[in-house]
């Protein structure tokens, strides 16, 4: 799934849609996809099940108190789920070649992928944010909030980034048929009607809105973080680093992981709107944005770092666990040995006892 390139690809060769508008460029090929999308899609899944497994599992039984800090990196993790469950399908059809799972599971994956991406950028930044409140104004009343209000500001959250991308359930996304069938939301001009000439628009504008004010938001929080912490806490270097990881680990993930896509995908848009006979830089481009898609899931995968350098009651439940299991390991290692050492005591023993009584 590429923005506006539309194609198709089997098992044993690679049929090209030719892109609308394409200024008399030919068909551009797209076998890096499926070459390069599946083991690192399957590398995002595999580490992003674990890690967000582990911190559901703190969330949910290890955590005995919660503040509106936890609340938020639990919708966090709500949202690193949605890619989970669809990625799994995506990767299945790059697989296979083509999409097999009809046309509600094709609408349903890609309100996921992109609700995913969405969720994930508004949720951290408002632990951005949060974090900077507690740290700049500590006796600003939002840093009074209470769960209940943490409840509210996540619904509210949930239905901004929600809202724009129910229409996509709304239409057919399903191209070609048989063996060719595919499953985009991108589709050509020459075939699009207006409705989705108009979600496709409504994406552009989400696609850099959702990435250049959030990061704005982070760079802001993070550098009157550090000027408010320099100068009132000269000398005491442990506390500015341990309120800077919060914010360092949220912008790191934020431009490793939305950074190449947004960048790609909006040069895709230009070239094809402005420089439509630059072949060779519109192929670069779509090549990048092959790659760059599988690193926009990478942030489910890297948010339980998240977790871990923005609440300290997370961390501390998540180092009691690994320590439980490493003494479990441990102990389950030490009796094998001492249970031998038991036997062959009591053999040595009976040995004696014999030779005694045969005295």
């Amino acid at each position: 799934m590429l923005p506006e390139t539309n194609f198709t690809t089997t098992s044993n060769r690679t049929t090209t849609i030719p892109n609308s508008g394409d200024g008399g460029c030919p068909p551009v090929g797209i076998q890096l996809e499926g070459v390069i999308l599946p083991p690192v899609l399957t590398v995002d899944v595999i580490l992003g099940l674990l890690g967000n497994t582990v911190a559901l599992w703190i969330f949910c039984f290890k955590l005995k108190t919660w503040n509106p800090n936890h609340l938020f990196l639990f919708n966090l993790v709500i949202a690193d789920f949605m890619a989970l469950f669809s990625l799994p399908l995506r990767i299945d059809s790059l697989l296979r070649g083509h999409w097999v799972f009809g046309d509600g599971l094709c609408r349903i994956n890609l309100f996921l992928m992109f609700t995913n991406r969405s969720a994930s950028i508004a949720l951290m930044t408002v632990v951005a944010i949060y974090r900077y409140f507690k740290v700049v104004h500590p006796h600003h009343r939002f840093n009074r909030m209470t769960k209940r209000q943490a409840a509210f500001v996540s619904v509210l959250v949930w239905l901004l980034v929600i809202s724009p991308r129910v229409p996509m359930l709304a239409y057919n996304h399903i191209k070609g048929s048989g063996n060719n069938t595919q499953c985009f939301f991108f589709t050509s001009y020459k075939e699009a009607s207006r409705a989705i000439i108009i979600l496709v628009a409504m994406h552009r504008m989400l696609t850099v809105l959702e990435f250049i004010f959030p990061l704005a938001m982070l760079l802001f929080c993070s550098i009157r973080i550090s000027s408010f912490l320099r100068a009132r806490q000269m000398g005491k270097a442990d506390k500015l680093r341990k309120a800077m990881r919060v914010c360092a680990a949220i912008v790191a993930v934020f431009m490793v992981c939305f950074l190449p896509t947004t960048v790609t995908t909006i040069g895709v848009w230009v070239i094809r709107s402005y420089r439509p006979w630059d072949c060779a830089t519109f192929y670069t481009f779509t090549q990048l944005t092959i790659v760059s898609f599988g690193l926009n899931f990478l942030n489910s995968a890297l948010d339980p770092i998240v977790y871990v350098f923005s609440s300290s009651m997370f961390r501390k439940a998540l180092l009691g666990a690994l320590s439980c299991a490493m003494r479990c390991g441990q102990n389950t290692g030490e009796n094998t040995p001492s249970s031998s050492g038991t036997q062959s005591t009591t053999q040595e023993e009976l040995k004696s006892m014999r030779a005694s009584g045969d005295t």
